[in-house]
């Protein structure tokens, strides 16, 4: 028999919330996570919008909002309040952000160069957030949202695992199996309860491989952060992005060996303006030689 609490509880999940004694006004669903569902509600106390987030389950998910009010970064939406319900299920507000999940942004026509820099702002996100002793454990496009205004925002820290303690990088000391199945480490998908940052390189090289299309370097460094060994992957999340920025700058990268003539056409590529310049000075001499000869 289930308990009769358990049932109210279950059928919480699937009305509109409670929120007597708080100061906040359901609009409207925004979406639902693996824990719990995001409402856009309004603030009556200051009159604002905001994203609020309501567990599925009573008190036990209060880690996720304190992780998110220590990461203070312009990558992660701030916890704006934090309270309980009236049925026992807690809540908190955040910032509510206008615009897209990179998977719907990805479906327009982009650049490749416009894409990995979206890429690299979650790396950059991603990697404060291991210094500061947290990974994220369900990096996939469907938790990165593009703002209207160019913000890219990495979202659904319900899966991630902190040391609260210290500031140091914690490996994750749990044998819960979490995260999205395509975006898993294997270790992770084993339920090892050892899982460090590079799990969340293992994610973002899934990423990218989403991004790489066919593009040899791109794809070899996509490929070497999705390692099935984690200690032949990149080890942390700004060896990865040092790789995506160096084919940008059109420099070699390191997880792709060229064949000399792809090593040739990068050069040119990259010297294209000095050797065209000299390219021009040399047939202005063989110009000048030959009319003066004449």
């Amino acid at each position: 028999m289930i308990p009769e609490p358990a049932i109210d509880r279950l059928a919480a999940m699937f009305r509109t919330p409670d929120l007597t004694g708080t100061r906040y006004e359901i609009i409207s669903t925004l979406g639902r996570g693996g824990m719990g569902v995001v409402y856009l509600a309004r603030d009556t106390a200051l009159d604002r919008e905001v994203a609020l987030k309501i567990f599925d389950r009573p008190p036990g998910d209060a880690n996720e909002a304190r992780i998110i009010a220590r990461l203070e970064h312009p990558g992660i939406v701030p916890v704006h309040d934090f309270g309980e319900l009236p049925d026992g299920r807690l809540f908190y507000a955040m910032k509510r952000v206008r615009g897209d999940r990179l998977d719907r942004w990805m479906s327009v026509a982009r650049d490749l160069s416009e894409c990995l820099a979206v890429f690299l702002r979650v790396c950059e996100t991603v990697a404060f957030a291991h210094a500061h002793g947290v990974v994220h454990r369900d990096l996939k496009p469907e938790n990165v949202m593009v703002g209207e205004f160019g913000e890219v925002l990495v979202l659904d820290w319900g899966a991630a695992a902190a040391d609260i303690a210290d500031c140091g990088l914690r490996i994750a000391d749990s044998t819960t199996i979490v995260g999205t199945p395509h975006y898993m480490a294997p270790e992770q998908a084993r339920g090892d309860a050892a899982i460090d940052q590079r799990a969340d390189v293992f994610a973002l090289g899934a990423m990218l491989a989403g991004i790489a299309r066919g593009v040899a370097p791109v794809a070899a460094i996509a490929r070497k952060a999705q390692s099935a060994d984690a200690a032949l992957r990149y080890q942390s999340v700004p060896a990865l992005a040092a790789d995506v920025n160096r084919y940008l700058a059109g420099r070699a990268v390191e997880a792709h060996r060229e064949p000399l003539f792809d090593r040739v056409a990068r050069v040119v590529r990259r010297n294209r303006l000095a050797i065209l310049l000299v390219l021009t000075y040399l047939i202005v001499r063989v110009m000048l030689i030959f009319l003066f000869r004449v």
